[in-house]
């Protein structure tokens, strides 16, 4: 009868224990920034990115060097200019300067939106490897290191990003 009785009890005792364990809140972390450092994705679009960046540069070169060539020519000429003539010239210099700066202004927006549009997909994939791999693993909460909110990272969180770094093909 005694051995049935402790039998019964450590039942209840590894029951027990099974569910407290099966209760236990699992997290996990990675550092997201290193995970889109290490992407090939994120190596082509910055490869893109730096040829579009190339390309805005050097028209806006094109337009100082233009800018800067007709300024020339006007200030060794002013001297010798009608009122008239002067005037119209520095009105068209003013007009090409705000031009050129109205280009770089563009021309900055322009590059953040193109490497948005670049990184987007990205971090897109990042993203929901990411959640894939949480929920692979059954943890609750994934938090990302590289974001600096993390105040305390026990030994019960899991760091995932070598199973992401799989789960993209990365080695």
């Amino acid at each position: 009868m005694k051995s049935v009785l402790k039998i019964c009890v450590l039942g209840i005792l590894m029951f027990t224990a099974g569910f407290a364990n099966a209760q236990t809140p699992k997290f996990g972390h990675v550092d997201l920034q290193a995970l889109i450092g290490i992407m090939p994705e994120r190596a082509a679009a910055e490869k893109q990115f730096t040829a579009y960046q190339k390309e805005l540069e050097d028209a806006l070169a094109l337009m100082q060097k233009e800018f800067q060539t007709k300024y020339m020519e006007y200030a060794a000429k002013r001297d010798s200019l009608t009122e008239t003539v002067r005037k119209m010239k520095e009105d068209d210099l003013n007009a090409m300067n705000e031009r050129v700066q109205t280009y770089q202004s563009s021309a900055q927006q322009q590059l953040q939106a193109k490497q948005g549009d670049l990184l987007k997909p990205v971090f897109e994939k990042a993203d929901k490897a990411v959640k894939e791999v949480g929920a692979e693993k059954g943890l609750i909460y994934v938090f990302d290191l590289s974001s600096r909110v993390i105040l305390y990272n026990s030994k019960e969180s899991v760091d995932i990003l070598p199973f992401v770094k799989t789960k993209l093909g990365i080695k």
